[in-house]
């Protein structure tokens, strides 16, 4: 099969097309053919060689996380889905490939673009726990740093369905798009903790970091410590004391649930732009300026 395989720790340059062996399903899994492939911030990160204690990559290795497509192949023991279905799921082997696997999965909502699709697997399940981990409740107010990205916008519109009120930091090209999801934008920057008190001056009862950079700074400062600040993106939380969020678990099943929402579009996703396979390393540029406008997306 082809597959976009790195030999070394590098650029976006380091990403070739190759042909190589097909993985195959086996107790548990699936096999699906892959129609589209989330690209994800942390792939880049893994691909520069910037997290090797918490993704080791054994190489030749292959990146990505998450995928829609076709299944074309039933491991032992698979239950709820047959050859043929269209799925979305988190693989377990490298989704920029012709084939991935999987082990937990959601089937696709009729109506739902592949691309779409691709893009829900890993940021809702994120945006999803990590609200969990933070406990927000009706009426409490969150702070979501980065809330313009794919990740942060469905934690913004998660938060906000439960009754909490969110502001979200963005550029100013984003505010409209975070009131449209429910939110308070305000712009990230020097001064974000005088602005954010202007608008919450009973505080903010949690944080959620998207974005990092500073965010962990202000965040402490807005807290008044490091209770009930979660963060997705900066490896300083272990310094600092702050929880880092980076396990998932088996999300199927809520998956699809959000999946039909936003078929239904009661959910909102943007898609900014999709690739070719075989450009993998232009959606690593645009992803790493950590501007894409939203979710950025491989297609077989």
């Amino acid at each position: 099969m082809k597959a976009i395989v790195y030999a070394e720790y590098g650029g976006p340059e380091v990403l070739r097309l190759e042909d190589v062996e097909e993985p195959h399903a086996g107790s548990g899994q699936i096999r699906l053919r892959v129609a589209a492939a989330g690209v994800n911030p942390v792939d880049y990160k893994i691909r520069n060689g910037w997290m090797p204690d918490m993704a080791p990559a054994s190489f030749p290795a292959i990146l990505g996380m998450e995928a829609a497509g076709v299944v074309d192949e039933v491991g032992e023991g698979v239950s709820g889905v047959a050859v043929g279905d269209e799925v979305m799921a988190p693989t377990v082997t490298g989704s920029y490939a012709e084939y991935a696997l999987a082990e937990d999965f959601a089937l696709k909502p009729a109506g739902l673009g592949w691309e779409t699709a691709a893009a829900l697997p890993v940021a809702l399940e994120t945006a999803d726990r990590v609200l969990g981990t933070l406990e927000v409740t009706a009426g409490e107010t969150l702070l979501v740093h980065g809330a313009a990205g794919v990740v942060g916008a469905f934690a913004v519109q998660l938060a906000v369905a439960r009754g909490v009120t969110v502001i979200g930091t963005a550029s100013p090209r984003n505010h409209d798009y975070l009131r449209s999801l429910g939110a308070i934008p305000v712009t990230y920057g020097d001064g974000l903790a005088d602005r954010v008190r202007a608008l919450a001056p009973q505080g903010v009862d949690a944080v959620f970091d998207v974005a990092g950079q500073d965010a962990l700074d202000v965040s402490i400062e807005l807290r008044g410590g490091t209770d009930r600040i979660v963060t997705v993106t900066d490896l300083r939380a272990f310094e600092l004391g702050i929880v880092f969020s980076g396990s998932s678990r088996r999300f199927g099943a809520q998956l699809a649930g959000y999946a039909q929402l936003v078929a239904d579009h009661r959910l909102k996703v943007r898609v900014a732009a999709n690739f070719p396979l075989a450009d993998a390393g232009q959606a690593h540029e645009l992803s790493a300026t950590g501007h894409p406008g939203g979710k950025v997306v491989l297609v077989a």
